[in-house]
């Protein structure tokens, strides 16, 4: 059941709308990091004059204009660790529309649902990424402490977390939330084990971009098998 939802959720991620959103959230988040770099390029223009003297150097001209050239350099640095999560957290607004493209492909005879608004999708996409990084950077400060443990450390708290959130989302869509916690918690170790898998990804830089909408297909797939079981 697990790996024949993630492996179908693998599938799911080539189907046009499910790219869709998955470059809607890279773009938008590179729109992000540009208008980021815009601004301190302004602040470095509006703070620092375009000539300074040092002493027993004498005048030096340029300075403004070669640290805009610098801050370049410091984007390109900073994108590598901002694009995940801010990508992510730009394709967490979208992840109710790969849901619904997953059951419009492979449960088509089901009712439709309520849309969450627009105030729910900010809050649940806020909550979950929030938690998800306050987590690993708590575990972050631990690492260094149990080096051996390291790897089960981070697949143990990913694979709780993703499991979790995914599998919540995708069964808010479809039951009363009293009702999806209480499937969500006689599931535990099967939703537990499905977000450990989701984590393997999370890992390999360039295929974590594809992990929100890849994990919203997945336990899509995981609730429908568990709520038929």
């Amino acid at each position: 059941m697990i790996f024949q939802s993630f492996l179908t959720g693998w599938a799911d991620l080539f189907r046009p709308g499910s790219m869709k959103v998955l470059l809607k959230g890279i773009g938008l988040a590179l729109a992000l990091l540009v208008a980021l770099w815009l601004v301190l390029v302004q602040l470095i223009g509006f703070f620092v004059p375009d000539t300074i003297t040092l002493p027993w150097i004498g005048e030096i001209g340029w300075v403004d204009s070669a640290l805009s050239f610098a801050s370049i350099g410091l984007m390109l640095v900073l994108s590598v660790f901002l694009m995940v999560p801010v990508a992510s957290i730009f394709t967490g607004f979208f992840l109710e529309d790969v849901a619904e493209i997953v059951e419009d492909a492979h449960y088509s005879n089901l009712p439709a649902v309520r849309k969450l608004t627009l105030a729910e999708t900010f809050g649940d996409t806020l909550r979950f990424f929030g938690v998800i990084v306050a987590a690993n950077l708590v575990a972050l400060m631990i690492y260094p402490f149990v080096i051996p443990l390291a790897p089960f450390l981070f697949f143990g708290l990913n694979g709780y977390l993703l499991g979790r959130e995914y599998f919540q989302m995708a069964a808010f869509r479809r039951m009363h939330r009293d009702e999806a916690k209480a499937l969500y918690e006689r599931n535990r170790t099967t939703i537990w084990v499905a977000g450990a898998l989701m984590a393997v990804p999370l890992s390999v830089p360039l295929v974590n971009l594809a992990v929100p909408v890849v994990g919203a297909a997945t336990f899509t797939h995981l609730f429908h098998a568990l709520r038929r079981r």
